[in-house]
């Protein structure tokens, strides 16, 4: 049992947390910047009035020989007067830091050199250990020996806070209610862009079985279509595949009927009543040469069927193609000599730069092997003319190209034929040589399973007969030095 095992992905899910993630992510950086933006909305009209009375207070501040003198008008007593809300204080410091009138407890501005007379300097300070926002003013002395005297206006911040959390609250409320309502769109926004795929799968689950037409690509959005267009080749694939096995079923049984039909037909002849030692003999040769046929298109369909089966990197190591091939013309050597022909190997030996690559030894092997009976099945041999069957491998480790070839100076075939011959259980008609037809469509098969080339053509162009040059190129990665 997996403890651990990961569950499926879901699109709806993974493309809804995609669009909600940042949605959620947004709502700290809203509130945060909701509060910086409501702290200096507050602040504005507060700083104003605090600027405006300082400058009031600053009128009320006359020199006389140096010396600041001040005198609280009753209008400024209202502005000094403290509310509910909050409280109001303020310091009048000569140019030695005096206390001329005041609250001494004010910080003063940490500032290196006073601003220019005339100019207020809001700050943030602490009074009996209140937040306070100062304004500080300096006041001109008249006299050049003389600093100048320092005014500070500080008001409690309880207002400004109480105006900023009125401004937060009324920004954020309503993104909080508008939140889940958001949320809701976007989910039903989602279900209805993801229904064309629902559509597709009810489409796909209520065809036949048999059914392999295309889907309509027109009916689905854009980008649903590289979907549909591939579900479209996946099923001409499939078509063909099951095209391509019934053909080949039908074939198979059509080859292999012909031998068991004389197999029938032979051994009722030899049960029949009154025959003689010869015919009885005949009669057995005949059944041994149909079971044999039937041997060996059996061997080719099981072949074929090991070469389809393989994929194009499975159970690859490096392989020696001389040495495969020289193994192969060997070992069919004694068939050759039965049939008075004359096979023999040219080209690279075992071990020689540029002939190891990597490759599945035994579906090579089975290659140049069904190269050669073919050459030697279609190969005539007579006194006038003996038959003559050349294999060659050719290595080029510079270029990295790798050739297989075996040349034949039998009747050739046709150009309009070399195409159809690597066709399953396709024959050349005219031609009474004894084969399957499964032969060269196996090398064909190997072939692709190594990335190779195979090419037919004209062994001796413009004699008769011009026999016939097979060549399969190995190239690439598949050659290697």
């Amino acid at each position: 049992m997996k403890l651990f095992q990961r569950a499926q992905r879901s699109l709806f899910g993974e493309i809804l947390d995609w669009m909600l993630t940042p949605l959620l992510l947004l709502v700290p950086v809203s509130i945060g910047v909701t509060w910086l933006v409501a702290q200096g909305i507050a602040n504005a009209p507060f700083d104003r009035a605090l600027e405006h009375n300082v400058k009031a207070l600053a009128e009320l501040v006359t020199m006389k020989e140096g010396h600041a003198q001040f005198v609280l008008s009753q209008s400024a007593r209202e502005i000094l007067r403290a509310d509910e809300s909050g409280h109001v204080y303020y310091q009048l410091l000569d140019g030695y830091d005096n206390l001329l009138s005041g609250e001494r407890d004010i910080p003063q501005p940490g500032l290196d050199e006073p601003l220019p007379p005339g100019q207020v300097f809001l700050h943030n300070s602490d009074v009996h250990g209140q937040p306070v926002r100062v304004a500080s003013m300096w006041i001109a002395s008249g006299a050049d020996d003389v600093p100048p005297t320092l005014l500070q206006l500080a008001e409690t911040r309880e207002k400004q806070s109480v105006l900023a959390a009125e401004i937060i609250k009324g920004v954020l409320l309503p993104q909080f209610a508008i939140l889940p309502l958001a949320v809701l769109l976007i989910w039903l926004a989602l279900v209805r862009g993801i229904k064309p795929l629902s559509v597709v799968e009810a489409r796909i689950r209520e065809r036949r079985p048999g059914d392999l037409s295309p889907l309509d690509e027109s009916s689905v959005p854009l980008e649903v279509v590289p979907l549909v267009s591939s579900v479209n080749e996946l099923l001409d694939k499939l078509n063909d595949s099951i095209g391509t096995q019934k053909r080949f079923l039908a074939d198979a049984a059509h080859q292999l009927k012909t031998p068991l039909a004389g197999l029938r037909m032979q051994a009722d002849l030899a049960q029949r009543e009154g025959a003689n030692a010869d015919e009885l003999k005949q009669s057995l040769k005949q059944i041994g040469r149909a079971s044999k046929r039937a041997t060996h298109t059996v061997n080719q369909l099981l072949s074929l069927a090991r070469a389809e089966g393989n994929s194009a990197n499975a159970h690859h190591q490096p392989c020696d193609l001389a040495r495969l091939t020289i193994e192969v013309v060997r070992e069919a050597v004694p068939r050759a000599i039965e049939k008075r022909i004359d096979l023999g190997y040219d080209g690279a030996e075992a071990g020689a730069p540029g002939v190891v690559f990597d490759g599945n030894a035994t579906l090579l092997k089975e290659l140049v092997r069904n190269l050669v009976d073919n050459a030697i099945n279609y190969t005539p041999s007579t006194p006038e003319r003996p038959g003559l069957i050349t294999v060659r491998v050719l290595a080029d480790p510079f270029g990295q190209v790798l050739l297989l070839q075996v040349e034949d100076n039998g009747p050739g075939i046709a150009e309009a034929d070399r195409e159809l011959v690597f066709e399953p259980f396709y024959r050349v008609l005219g031609n009474e040589a004894d084969g399957s037809g499964l032969g060269l469509p196996i090398v064909r098969e190997i072939a692709n399973q190594h990335r190779a080339q195979v090419k037919l053509e004209d062994a001796h162009p413009g004699k008769q007969p011009p026999g016939a040059l097979f060549t399969v190129r190995f190239e690439g990665e598949a050659a290697q030095p």
